[in-house]
């Protein structure tokens, strides 16, 4: 049995790609631990196979992202291992270091295109850093895999590696029974709009999506995850008096969270193209939508609205202005006839885009390992 060293910055509890990920090699026989942190406000966690979280002094920052490196170097130097498993480019150095001293296998997922986030294009000295070791540790790289072609495209071509594709696409869900109660106290006789995720940070369409709501009657928003912006959302409603129409909840397992999902009746994803990373991003939560068959409103990037159009399941918007994008939920719900045409496509798209078949091309890539 084959031991693999999975590690992440997160403190594991709702990266439910990582999840995926591991729980689909330890079915297969695979002996999986999942190294990350452990903060204060930190969820039990309880899964199949063996998790690591620790503590770190500072939790943001260069002095975060090197005290990480330099604690996870030593732990995945140290224990035993066949093969590790760095996600994303803030786990790499140390993956890389320890897969050298060790001489085991090192796989890297790339969650997206990291150095062109846009917490990194605007600060350069930061963004040339993380250039720097993406640079000298990409090439050397012998399995490696991101979220979507486009991606995978752009790695391949600038450092020579055969990226695969593996896709941030959630497992098939069967529980699609309606908590009548949960939907009634969530939203009455409202109709009710989602956007959820661990990552509503800036461009992300959020602080659009709250100022939409001024202009529709009969309708709720609900936040649900974790972000950057989230403080300065929660400000809004207050300025803005919309804490009868807008409403927060923190992150929660994904379990909790796909009953909300599949109460809703319209999940947003407004990414802006003010960046690559966003341009060609492949949010967890459209896969999401998807399975809990919740139609889907979108802003025009180029790997989603595609996606969104091809499979009719949804619409895509132009637009970040909050009044026009308050007409186009209007309009969504005013067009009965192609709102379930949306409803019933979606349940046909889940049947082909879930993890269950996308995680078949994740064991070829491991089985190859020798």
């Amino acid at each position: 049995m084959k031991r693999i060293l999975v590690s992440v910055t997160n403190d594991l509890v709702t990266d439910q790609r990582v999840h995926k990920v591991c729980t689909t090699l330890f079915n297969n026989g695979f002996d999986i631990l999942l190294i990350g942190r452990k903060l204060k406000n930190s969820q039990p966690l309880v899964r199949d196979y063996n998790t690591l979280r620790f503590k770190l002094f500072f939790n943001k920052g260069a002095l975060f992202y090197a005290e990480y490196n330099l604690r996870l170097f030593f732990i995945l130097l140290f224990l035993k291992k066949d093969i590790l498993l760095s996600n994303d480019l803030d786990t790499l150095l140390a993956n890389y270091m320890a897969s050298k001293i060790s001489k085991s296998k090192l796989v890297y997922d790339s969650h997206e295109l990291f150095t062109e986030v846009p917490e990194l294009i605007y600060r350069p000295f930061q963004q040339n850093f993380w250039l720097f070791i993406e640079q000298h540790i990409f090439p050397k790289l012998k399995y490696a895999y991101t979220v979507n072609e486009e991606i995978a495209k752009i790695y391949s071509d600038k450092y020579g590696v055969n990226v695969k594709v593996i896709r941030n696409i959630a497992p098939l869900y069967h529980n699609l029974n309606i908590d009548k109660n949960l939907a009634e106290s969530v939203k009455g006789k409202s109709k009710m709009i989602i956007l959820q995720g661990s990552g509503i940070n800036i461009d992300r369409g959020a602080e659009e999506a709250v100022e939409m709501m001024q202009y529709l009657t009969g309708f709720v928003l609900y936040i649900i995850g974790s972000g950057d912006v989230i403080a300065t959302l929660k400000s809004m409603v207050k300025d803005l008096a919309l804490s009868n129409k807008v409403f927060f909840k923190d992150k929660m397992p994904y379990e909790n969270l796909m009953e909300y999902t599949k109460i809703a009746d319209l999940g947003l994803s407004l990414d802006k193209n003010t960046n690559l990373n966003y341009t060609l991003s492949s949010p967890n939560k459209v896969f999401d939508y998807i399975q809990a068959n919740t139609p889907i409103l979108t802003s025009n990037t180029k790997i989603i609205s595609k996606l969104i159009l091809d499979k009719n399941i949804g619409i895509v918007t132009n637009s970040h202005n909050p009044i026009a994008l308050a007409k186009t939920v209007e309009d969504i719900f005013l067009n009965e006839q192609q709102y379930n045409i949306w409803c019933k496509n979606l349940k046909e798209v889940a049947k082909e885009l879930n993890w269950e078949n996308e995680s078949k091309k994740l064991m070829e890539i491991f089985n190859s390992i020798d």
